[in-house]
């Protein structure tokens, strides 16, 4: 008989790992092959100081991408560098234990801002994937583009031939939509995409509720209409996440041309003169090696990763650089600059009804054991989703031209980033900004690849983003206090019913506003006229040749929803860029605009 190992460190929402019924046996074979698979990958990589046409930094959202469009072409030799290890854990693919992995430094980078002086002095913790996949691999998988205004001001902030019309066709080519292809969804793509299938009813009272407080409904926030509250998109398919990892990099494994090695930290990119020629990479734990590139070396480590390693390179603020000892390439001062991010409370209610999470924790061990063979043996049932199946979006003023508030409802309460368990049943909505006024900066704290930089993200700086998520509490209470709640509705957890003037409220923000984990924009993308810029529209580093930049860090600004979408369709459209390619055809699909 195999004996069941209960592992309490692993939250499923509240459910500990072994509420997915993880197996000792399973977890030994799992880990074996994992280790089998990296030597196979390494051995297949090539020896130090072999040449390729790309050569690629960081396995994420982009760079898998990349790694599969650049591929494509039998001629074209790309190597893609990775710092963390392979995929294959269920920890990973079972999509509703996503928070295991968010703490997990295996998985993750783990990353700690500096004490927010406007914040109560409190230090952040930000996750991001440093894994196959990136953070496709560790997010909750929620697909939200952004608006369509938010490209629209991408080419008027200077990155030009990046407008709506011109990313549309590209979003389009990344995905395969379960409800089919129109003009806003892709059909064949990669990425797959569907809706929730859990059925909890509490979903379909909080839309229910929205739509009572006199918000419309949307039934696809991606297409013709952001605004207004339904079900949301997420990236999973047959009960299993869909990260770029499985939808792009995965198929193109097999091809002689592509060399993807894990556990390789890049620690310095290598030039001749003022040309990018290569990267030089720590593989392992003390192993220096060096691998060159005859077209381009790109840069796809993240917004922390790749100004980084542009700093430790040499391109950024000069006096910086001196101060850090440094010998200075080029001097761009927007690199680690312009850095933005959403911060999300949460507003949460006792469930009076037995239907939210809490049944699947410790407490109840036949409920986790039951949910998680379920899953390993059907890839369906509560261990299916990431639970974020309804959310919306909303303006906080009739003046504000697009949506500029989210939210995201989850039939549980987490805290610490899922590593609480919910008290009792209940619910709660996330709910956020998504154009903060706040702006910070990165910069390097030590000459040390290995060392992590200083992040001041300067939250809650302006003003107004204070009074802005005052309004998110406000609004998402009257959106519970809805009819459609009244047969499930408690007493309010978070922030409390004693919790009412500005004051408080305020006070509430500070104590426990968290990072929804978008962390953007500090390489950013313009006109080269344009000092802050660090890459022009065709992604090259301005001053240098031979080296570019794709992810999120080079967003010009922050998109209006969930980042991992928009980086997807950032890389696919950076893909034909790079290859020289003719763009895809603008798309003339219209955009809603509100009456009021």
């Amino acid at each position: 008989m195999l004996a069941m190992k209960f592992c309490r460190g692993c939250h499923l929402y509240g459910m500990p790992a072994m509420a997915c019924g993880h197996l000792e046996l399973l977890s030994i074979r799992l880990d074996f092959a994992r280790k089998a698979n990296d030597r196979s990958l390494s051995a297949a990589a090539s020896t130090p100081g072999e040449a390729y046409d790309y050569v690629i930094v960081g396995a994420g959202s982009a760079g898998c991408v990349l790694a599969h469009r650049l591929s494509e072409d039998a001629n074209n030799r790309v190597l893609l560098l990775e710092a963390g290890p392979r995929d294959n854990t269920w920890m990973i693919h079972m999509p509703a234990a996503l928070m295991y992995c968010l703490k997990n430094r295996k998985y993750s980078w783990c990353y700690e801002t500096e004490p927010q002086k406007y914040v109560d002095g409190r230090r952040f913790f930000w996750p991001r994937g440093k894994v196959l996949g990136g953070s496709s691999s560790i997010n909750a998988m929620v697909y939200v583009r952004g608006h369509a205004y938010d490209f629209d001001r991408w080419e008027k902030e200077g990155a030009q031939g990046w407008s709506y019309a011109d990313c549309l066709p590209y979003f389009r080519k990344c995905q395969t939509h379960e409800l089919g292809a129109n003009e806003y969804r892709g059909g064949d793509g990669p990425l797959y995409v569907s809706r929730g299938r859990s059925r909890n009813p509490l979903y379909k009272a909080f839309i229910d509720a929205a739509v009572q407080t006199g918000y419309p409904f949307t039934d696809d926030g991606n297409g013709y209409q952001q605004e207004g509250f339904g079900y949301f998109d997420m990236t999973i398919r047959d009960g299993k996440r869909c990260s770029t990892a499985v939808g792009y990099l995965k198929p193109a494994m097999a091809r002689r041309n592509l060399s993807v090695i894990t556990d390789a930290l890049a620690t310095k990119i290598l030039f001749d003169k003022n040309r990018a020629v290569g990267m030089e990479y720590l593989h392992g734990r003390d192993t220096v090696k060096r691998a060159y590139a005859s077209r381009d070396v790109i840069l796809s480590g993240g917004a922390i990763n790749s100004p980084q390693l542009l700093l430790l390179s040499g391109i950024g603020n000069g006096e910086d650089l001196k101060k850090m000892g440094i010998p200075v390439l080029a001097h761009l001062p927007g690199v680690g600059q312009n850095l933005q991010d959403h911060l999300e409370l949460y507003v949460a209610q006792k469930c009076t009804q037995p239907l939210t999470l809490y049944s699947y924790q410790w407490k109840f061990p036949h409920n986790m054991v039951r949910a998680g063979l379920q899953w390993f043996t059907t890839s369906t049932g509560v261990a299916s989703t990431s639970h974020l199946e309804s959310g919306g979006f909303v303006r906080s003023s009739p003046d504000v031209p697009h949506p500029d508030i989210q939210f995201h409802f989850l039939p549980s309460v987490i805290s610490d980033h899922g590593q609480k368990p919910a008290p009792c049943h209940a619910y709660q909505v996330h709910v956020g900004t998504m154009r903060p006024l706040g702006r910070g900066y990165l910069k390097l704290r030590t000459t040390d690849p290995r060392q992590n930089p200083i992040i001041e993200p300067n939250y809650l700086s302006n003003s107004e983003d204070v009074r802005d998520l005052r309004q998110c509490i406000r609004i998402s209470r009257e959106i519970f206090a809805q009819k459609a709640f009244d047969p499930f509705r408690g007493e309010e957890l978070l922030p409390g019913s004693a919790t009412q003037s500005d004051r408080d409220l305020d006070a509430f923000v500070r104590k426990t506003t968290e990072t929804a984990y978008h962390p953007s924009c500090t390489a950013k993308m313009g006109s080269p006229k344009d000092p802050s810029t660090v890459v022009g529209p065709d992604l090259r580093v301005v001053g240098v040749e031979g080296l570019r930049v794709v992810d999120a860090s080079i967003m010009p600004s922050i998109v209006s929803g969930n980042l991992n979408a928009a980086t997807v369709m950032l890389a696919e459209k950076s893909a034909d860029i790079i290859l020289g390619r003719p763009p895809l055809p603008r798309s003339s699909a219209p955009v809603w605009k509100p009456s009021v």
